[in-house]
């Protein structure tokens, strides 16, 4: 058993869920438009040296700088790197994927007003080598491309696997799989579940099959028991869980964040509010 497993999403819920989509084409309007009837949430990885350019063949192409900034603030998405220019990054000398990546999450940056510390891999090519270099650039977390069909929370965040892509053929069997899984907070034997799904909203047009998302939209969102929340949201609050300090006898436990945290001890759920110290009684904690 580890720490994680006394840990609940905010508001409570053992559940969440998250989209990640890449390269900030036009079509994610359409993808946004989708997210939002539903409730969803999710991050949008942008090549800031590709704005209002044909891409794939696609005549819709990406979008311009005034589109990107209109479309993702105005929805509360979150805007993440995915590489200057969309480099395979195993092929560059490191000294390029530097630049590279600090020169999309600059420009990132001053477009939106906010500091940016997220990414996706360009083609989800990285090594050990290229994760050092996104240390360097300030990158907190970085999604590849591996799909677990699983629900398990990132240990490395910087080689985040998703749960799948949405062109999996058994996306809806594990949307309902991840739902009808009852956690029973008095085991704690298991760790909160994400449900974190992939891809480019492009690939809907061309493959004709926008009814994938809206069936897997309409039947995973709007929950009361499930945290709808981007990558960085997520990110940011099981780190904060991950920082909690505990007393000697396990009785205490401080919260050194900005986040409140909820959670769950031994079957009784309460807040950890930030900078407060918490008194859970004799038993404690761990």
């Amino acid at each position: 058993m580890s720490k994680r497993n006394f840990m609940l999403f905010p508001n409570f819920c053992q559940k969440a869920v998250t989209l990640s989509y890449d390269d900030g084409v036009r079509q994610d309007k359409k993808l946004i438009e989708i997210m939002l009837k539903h409730g969803l949430k999710g991050t949008f990885n942008i090549n800031s040296g590709f704005f209002d350019k044909e891409f794939n063949g696609q005549t819709t192409g990406r979008m311009t700088k005034e589109e990107a900034l209109s479309l993702y603030v105005n929805s509360g998405m979150e805007v993440a790197c995915h590489g200057y220019k969309h480099l395979p990054l195993l092929n560059l000398d490191l000294s390029v994927v530097n630049n590279e990546i600090a020169t999309d999450r600059k420009e990132l940056e001053n477009l939106f007003g906010k500091i940016i510390n997220g990414m996706a891999y360009s083609f989800g090519h990285c090594s050990d080598d290229i994760v050092s270099v996104l240390k360097t650039c300030g990158i907190k977390y970085s999604r590849t491309t591996v799909s677990t069909q699983s629900f398990s929370i990132p240990n490395d965040w910087l080689k985040a696997p998703a749960t799948c892509h949405h062109k999996d053929p058994k996306l809806m069997d594990l949307a309902k799989e991840f739902i009808s899984i009852e956690q029973n907070p008095y085991s704690l034997t298991k760790e909160p579940l994400l449900f974190s799904l992939w891809g480019h909203s492009y690939e809907f047009d061309r493959d004709d099959n926008w009814k994938v998302i809206e069936e897997f939209a309409e039947y995973i969102g709007g929950r009361k028991d499930v945290w709808y929340a981007t990558w960085g949201e997520i990110y940011s609050y099981v780190t904060a869980f991950d920082s909690l300090e505990y007393s000697m006898d396990g009785t205490k436990v401080y919260n050194p964040s900005g986040v409140t945290i909820y959670y769950n001890n031994y079957g009784k759920p309460f807040e950890i509010k930030p900078l407060e110290t918490v008194t859970v009684g004799e038993k404690g904690i761990l």
